[in-house]
């Protein structure tokens, strides 16, 4: 499908997730043993393994797993915390969708860089510019056979820059974007982990799990300046949400999502450090850490079991034309205030390395 297909496609119709689950916010679900129906009967919803679900809705099972960390499919915890099921209503609702199977594959089909600039109908060279500047962002990765990471998009979400950055796929680069370029600037990284992040974060509302999120992206170095406390760093450990299917089988894809999971800019470094320190707040605002010697009763309160439902909506890319001089709109900690009369930058224990 060529862009001028993709752009006809969407402006003829518009994606939509219908179903009795719609009203459900982000992160809500049915409790075990409440019926969709009614909450007296007691009768558990009839659940499918993932790999019977991918099945039947005509999805290989890494397209699968991208839909479940899209929000496009919701599931639930199997019993004792096992591998993720999907309630056959939720399958029966993806089903019903005038679109499927092709609308349901189509949201999660994913290209490299000479399959994306194909699509755009721009030369490979133009595309992995308007990547490193932040215009597309990508949704994984996988190795190659020399181990190099090979960044993958949404063909959906190419197909809806194309509609709305016409400009960006002809003529000149525009004179921000080509002094970033210049100085080496990439945003793919930073743009991957920020849409990881966000997605997690919607998936909990546990101010602890929440803090753990923002954690994830700061290395051990930075996180103990801004988490004293040994035991509050071990507890942001122990509640921290993983995606749902977890991490990459091999060694070398483990190691290397564990780089790409750190924040390497400055100003990427000190907006997740004010991140964790206002979630930190909330945080032992809600309930302390846990430390030895606590009372069951007292420290030892458990966080909120993971919700099982994601939201069926998921995440535009950033699109940019420019370097932003100041953090993504959707990393913005707006409505929540410093407490105390300390100043957030000498609470963040931030230093510049030259400084020593």
């Amino acid at each position: 499908m060529t862009v001028k297909e993709a752009v006809r496609a969407r402006t003829g119709s518009a994606y939509e997730v219908r179903g009795g689950d719609e009203s459900r916010g982000e992160g809500e679900h049915t409790p075990p043993g409440t019926s969709a129906a009614t909450a007296d009967t007691p009768a558990t919803p009839a659940t499918v393994a993932a790999g019977r679900a991918a099945q039947e809705l005509g999805l290989r099972r890494n397209e699968f797993e991208l839909a479940v960390h899209l929000g496009l499919i919701a599931v639930t915890a199997g019993p004792g915390s096992g591998r993720p099921r999907v309630h056959e209503r939720e399958i029966a609702r993806l089903r019903e969708d005038p679109g499927f199977p092709d609308g349901l594959a189509e949201r999660v089909r994913t290209v490299g860089t000479a399959e994306g600039a194909a699509l755009l109908g721009i030369a490979p060279a133009r595309f992995t510019r308007l990547a490193r500047a932040g215009c597309v962002s990508p949704v994984t990765f996988y190795l190659n056979r020399y181990r190099a990471v090979v960044w993958l998009y949404l063909a959906d979400e190419l197909a809806s820059f194309a509609v709305r950055e016409p400009e960006l796929l002809a003529g000149r680069t525009p004179l921000g974007m080509r002094t970033m370029l210049e100085a080496g600037g990439d945003r793919r990284a930073r743009n991957w982990r920020s849409q990881r992040i966000d997605r997690l974060l919607k998936r909990t509302a546990d101010p602890w799990a929440r803090a753990a999120v923002e954690a994830s992206a700061l290395d051990s170095a930075h996180l103990a300046e801004v988490v004293e406390d040994p035991y509050e760093r071990a507890y942001l450990a122990r509640v921290r949400p993983e995606p749902i299917f977890g991490r990459p089988g091999s060694v070398a894809a483990r190691e290397t999502m564990g780089e790409l999971m750190l924040a390497d800019d400055p100003d990427e470094i000190l907006w997740r450090r004010i991140n964790l320190t206002l979630g930190l707040d909330l945080a032992r605002e809600e309930r302390p850490a846990p430390h030895p010697g606590d009372g069951p009763g007292a420290r030892m309160t458990p966080a909120p079991e993971p919700t099982s439902r994601v939201a069926p909506t998921p995440a535009q890319p950033v699109a940019e034309t420019a370097p932003p001089l100041s953090p993504p709109a959707g990393e913005t900690p707006s409505g929540l205030r410093e407490p105390g009369g300390k100043r957030l930058l000498a609470r963040l224990g931030w230093r510049r390395r030259s400084d020593g």
